[in-house]
């Protein structure tokens, strides 16, 4: 395997804290954030050579956005896996700089999912108005109404059964959440809850409970990747990506266990890359679409054994403090959700490997290696994972 770690960095980051604009468009979004996370690198729009987006909305294909932005760049990768599509870009930006096909990226993206009243994981085949009978694996499901916090509330019921999960347990992990979010101001809950807050809130689908759930919110960002060479002159100390893994899970023609996902295949190559342990790894950004995601994530991404996930994100292990803190930002349940969330896992990675916070609570302490975990999909149905490991300098 060729050695790629250090091949390119995260030199500049921006996450556009708009939690609900109406007034502005998703490309306005993108924009903004690509020539302020530029600004934050110290280069230009000049200095871009690849162009990478995701969007469930063709108006923000690479194509619009690099006419919008008055672009040309020589790579343009549309690759679009759900909110696991800014781990894959990371990784695709990465070998596309060690081959030298490109110098210098950016990866943006942008939702108004709140805003356009969409929302995300609910209301079954009523979203389209009829069944959907396009020749597509979704035809033989979505015509009997699944949603997306059905799949995952599956996903739950079955861990419970095999392995004793509480509601309790998953809990925890939106407690820790919104505990992290209380120390970001753009957050949009801030308030401390309890584990019993959540588990007395209202049933969405059984097992899970409101607060068990990802808020939705409008949002964007953009982060700058860079070959070695032009990373040492940017304005910003790089963040250094170390490791790539990707994986996709689907229903296996009928053959899939449900209770292992993707992260099961993308974290191995990831850590093998990186050439680092599990023990090593200071502090992670793991998708939280819902509480069961992250406990399913933790295990196949090796931190726990299967069905140990419950226990693990007990005892304020998964809390700044914690032997694993993660969602640092107060997540996507508590932070911002908006359709498609990782991209936002790089942007406080980077933040929390640069110090930023350093003499505020926020801060990770001594934090210099950090996984980034991204999911797409739904867990109990077609799903992707991408997993990348940065370094502080």
């Amino acid at each position: 395997m060729v050695d790629l770690r250090n091949a390119a960095a995260i030199v500049g980051i921006h996450e556009h804290v708009t939690r609900y604009a109406p007034d502005k468009s998703e490309l306005q979004i993108q924009g903004e954030s690509v020539i302020k996370a530029l600004e934050d690198a110290g280069l230009t729009k000049n200095d871009v050579e690849g162009l990478f987006t995701a969007s469930s909305s063709i108006r923000n294909s690479g194509l619009n956005l690099a006419d919008y932005l008055n672009m040309y760049p020589k790579y343009v990768d549309n690759t679009t896996v759900g909110g696991g599509s800014f781990e894959f870009h990371l990784s695709h930006a990465l070998t596309a700089i060690a081959a030298g096909r490109i110098n210098c990226a950016v990866i943006t993206y942008s939702s108004l999912a709140r805003s356009g009243g969409v929302s995300v994981g609910t209301g079954g085949v009523g979203r389209y108005g009829h069944p959907r009978l396009d020749p597509s694996p979704d035809s033989f499901e979505e015509i009997y109404g699944l949603t997306t916090v059905g799949l995952y509330a599956m996903i739950a019921q079955r861990h419970m059964h095999l392995f004793g999960t509480t509601s309790e347990q998953l809990a925890e992990v939106a407690v820790a959440t919104r505990k992290h979010a209380s120390m970001n101001p753009e957050a949009l809950f801030r308030t401390p809850i309890t584990v019993a807050d959540v588990v007395n809130a209202r049933v969405i689908s059984s097992p899970l409970h409101l607060l068990d759930c990802c808020v939705i919110t409008d949002g964007g960002g953009a982060v700058v990747v860079a070959s070695p060479e032009v990373a040492r002159n940017c304005r910003q100390t790089p963040v250094w990506v170390l490791g790539a893994g990707e994986a996709v899970a689907h229903q296996g023609a009928g053959q899939r266990d449900l209770i292992y996902i993707a992260a099961k295949q993308s974290h191995q190559p990831a850590f093998e890359m990186a050439g680092v342990t599990h023990k090593d790894i200071d502090m992670a950004m793991i998708y939280d679409s819902f509480t069961i995601t992250v406990v399913e994530t933790l295990e196949d991404l090796g931190f726990c054994e299967k069905g140990e996930g419950g226990q693990f994100v007990s005892g304020g292990r998964i809390q700044i403090g914690g032997e694993l803190p993660i969602n640092t930002d107060g997540g996507g349940l508590s932070s911002n959700h908006p359709g498609m969330r990782g991209i936002f896992l790089l942007l406080e990675a980077t933040r929390q490997l640069r110090h930023q916070f350093e003499g505020t609570p926020r801060q990770v302490p001594n934090c210099r290696l950090a996984l980034c975990h991204g999911t797409g999909g739904a867990l109990g149905s077609r799903h992707s994972g991408g997993t990348v490991i940065l370094g502080r300098d």
